[in-house]
């Protein structure tokens, strides 16, 4: 009679690397969603890839909301989007710059 094999270390940690990168991505396209699914300066919202939160006030940054920030409870995200806005990568990066100014009404 042939034992069953038992899962490896391996095995397990390939498992959880494919669910942890599956909620981030469940979350960032809520994160989206909640703040208008498009940027707030050029209404750009082609890729989700493209578009990042950028905090209104980095004082009051608890933590990122990259990849990493993601694996927080989405209670705890919805609490750190309320101080960002959603920008396309061009215009965060412009922002950063000096470039280009935030709206007005933000």
């Amino acid at each position: 009679m042939k034992r069953k094999e038992k899962r490896t270390y391996a095995d397990r940690a390939e498992y959880m690397i494919k669910a942890v990168a599956k909620r981030r991505k469940k979350l960032k396209t809520l994160a989206i969603e909640y703040k208008g699914g498009k940027c707030a300066i050029c209404n750009y919202k082609k890729s989700v890839r493209a578009l990042v939160m950028h905090h209104k006030d980095p004082k009051e940054k608890e933590f990122g909301l990259s990849s990493r920030g993601l694996t927080r409870s989405w209670v705890r995200v919805q609490k750190e989007l309320d101080k960002c806005i959603l920008l396309c990568s061009n215009c965060h990066a412009e922002v950063h710059e000096g470039i280009t100014q935030l709206p007005k009404e933000i």
